[in-house]
């Protein structure tokens, strides 16, 4: 009798090992899962990022604002009858020693024109 028990507990321990450590196991579904979950959150980030860029390119496309914006910052141009003023700070680096700093024009209120 204790043979015969002996010999079901081992054929139920057969069978389980598929259903565990198998190709299809649950172990490898769990990984499996585990890395669909990180994949979706990573592709929530990327949709996030891509909404932004999308939202710049159509400002960029239809208003003036954003191009005026990044050739004042980027570039360091300014308009008619503005007056440029930059505060270096003491403490930093020569300006040779260091990269070209986006550069921030200041417009007088005597000189401020009204948008058309």
């Amino acid at each position: 009798m204790r043979l015969i028990a002996l010999s079901f507990v081992a054929l139920l321990m057969l069978i389980q090992y598929p259903l565990w450590l198998g190709k299809g196991g649950w172990l490898r579904v769990w990984e499996l899962d585990r890395q669909v979950s990180q994949v979706k959150s990573n592709n929530e980030k990327l949709k996030e990022r891509n909404g932004k860029l999308e939202s710049e390119v159509q400002d960029l496309k239809t208003g003036t604002d954003a191009v005026e914006e990044r050739a004042r910052f980027e570039l360091g141009m300014i308009k008619k009858n503005e007056i440029f003023v930059q505060v270096l700070d003491p403490n930093a680096a020569p300006a040779s020693m260091t990269e070209h700093a986006p550069v921030k024009p200041v417009e007088t209120p005597s000189a401020k024109s009204p948008k058309p």
